[in-house]
């Protein structure tokens, strides 16, 4: 097993860091202040990332991709928000009904463009959370007993989708057919303690899990076990994400969010991204399919 260090790679910290997205059509990196509300955008060069831009959203967003309209898919409170560059926004599906204890959380796409968004309780709720899948304007239930619906990502060949529940420590798999977004019976992938956050597979089609609480990202082959470590200077690692143009830079957000006075003087670079080189390639991102 090959232990890596994450760099710091932002100047500037953030509350709920999550959801890094390399825009490849764009050259940028895209991610999310989650309770902040923004969506911000930076310029990654030779490990660092600048900030080039930042749009509130006045709620929650949980996560944030590229479109193949050119606009943004924002993942609000409850619904999509579809937003231009120009700046219009307009409403998409509804995940979350209207008064519901529970807000959005993480979000991906399918080889195909279909957009699948998790939900996270509020406050002491206890669930149950959902997993969808939205086709245009049809919501779809994947799952609607989970806890806290957290990472996405796909096989290499879109044949598995791979999804987190971080209240149980599980992540689970199952058949997906992209062509018609039909899907199998879900099966136990990895149960590997903790608080298993965001995750993306590489090329070899092995997942990087960010792990809550811990300052770690681990990658885990097909058998379950951890063949590599990553190790970051902030305990709440929340997503990871391949970036750059070759997609051989590892992205990882962290949070300060639920850290005290005496953690964040341990670790003041709480919040902030950090990248590494681990020697394998991502997978190139979708866009969100819109027409």
């Amino acid at each position: 097993m090959t232990e890596f260090t994450a760099r710091r790679a932002t100047a500037e910290t953030f509350q709920l860091a999550e959801g890094p997205v390399w825009d490849a059509e764009r050259g940028r990196l895209l991610w999310v202040d989650i309770l902040a509300g923004s969506v911000l955008t930076g310029r990654l060069d030779g490990g660092a990332i600048s900030v080039t831009g930042r749009r509130e959203f006045g709620e929650p967003v949980g996560a944030v991709l590229p479109t193949d309209d050119g606009r943004l898919a924002v993942v609000g409170r409850e619904r999509i928000l579809f937003a231009a560059e120009a700046g219009a926004v307009d409403p998409g599906p509804v995940v979350v009904p209207r008064g519901a204890r529970s807000r959005t959380n993480d979000a991906a796409v399918d080889p195909a463009g279909r957009l699948l968004v998790g939900t996270h309780p509020l406050d002491d709720g206890q669930g149950p959370e959902v997993l969808v899948q939205l086709d245009g304007s049809a919501v779809r239930t994947l799952d609607d007993d989970l806890r806290l619906s957290n990472g996405l990502c796909w096989s290499p060949d879109g044949g598995t989708l791979y999804s987190v529940d971080t209240l149980t420590s599980t992540v689970w798999a199952r058949d997906y057919d992209a062509a018609t977004g039909a899907t199998g019976p879900r099966r136990t992938h990895l149960s590997p303690g903790g608080m298993p956050d965001g995750m993306c597979a590489d090329a070899d089609g092995l997942l990087w899990i960010a792990f809550w609480g811990e300052g770690l990202v681990r990658r885990f082959d097909g058998t379950g076990a951890v063949v590599d470590t990553v190790v970051v200077d902030a305990p709440h690692t929340s997503s990871v994400a391949f970036a750059g143009d070759d997609l051989e830079t590892l992205v990882i957000t962290t949070a300060r969010e639920g850290l005290d006075a005496r953690s964040l003087a341990a670790a003041p670079a709480s919040g902030a991204l950090f990248t590494v080189e681990v020697g394998v390639r991502g997978l190139p991102q979708p866009a969100v399919r819109t027409r």
